[in-house]
């Protein structure tokens, strides 16, 4: 009887070890890649980095603490679809993904980290009008740029929308 105990618990805890891992939220509207990541804990030191998206500005600033790590001009939604304010955490990381909407469809979007619904911060190939909101909510990168802040951020980041 005793054995039998013994191998029901060690039982559960491998199921228990295997189900807590957080899966990703995807927004239905993206397709899925290869190259998502996801990060189910994240380092204390991890905990201070934090992204924050001023629209009034159309800038993003990435800090780890106190300190400024990045600064780039952004495009964020327009007035028709804007970007939503408040606090979120980054819930998935794609390397490529492809997004579409009602009146777009784009391939191979690279960067992108998504952080509310089907909102994502990520590179933009397809326009040049960084510093002007133009996009359908999302946070619009150069490329170049979003991969530095890919690099950096972690899922369960911080981003803080404002105005």
């Amino acid at each position: 009887m005793r054995r039998s105990g013994t191998f029901c618990a060690s039982v559960a805890l491998i199921l228990a070890a295997l189900f807590s891992w957080s899966l990703p939220v995807v927004a239905a509207s993206s397709s899925f890649s290869k190259d998502r990541t996801t990060v189910p804990k994240l380092k204390q030191e991890e905990q201070t980095r934090w992204i924050e998206i001023d629209l009034s500005e159309q800038k993003l600033n990435a800090w780890e603490g106190k300190q400024l790590i990045y600064s780039y001009r952004i495009s964020t939604g327009k007035v028709s679809t804007p970007t939503p304010t408040g606090k979120f955490l980054i819930s998935s990381k794609y390397r490529y993904n492809r997004m579409r909407g009602r009146d777009y469809d784009i391939p191979d979007v690279p960067y992108a980290m998504y952080f509310y619904k089907g909102y994502a911060i990520h590179g933009a190939y397809w326009h040049n009008k960084f510093g002007t909101p133009v996009s359908h909510g999302c946070v619009n990168l150069p490329v170049n740029d979003a991969a530095k802040l890919y690099k950096w951020a972690n899922v369960g980041t911080l981003v803080v929308v404002h105005k």
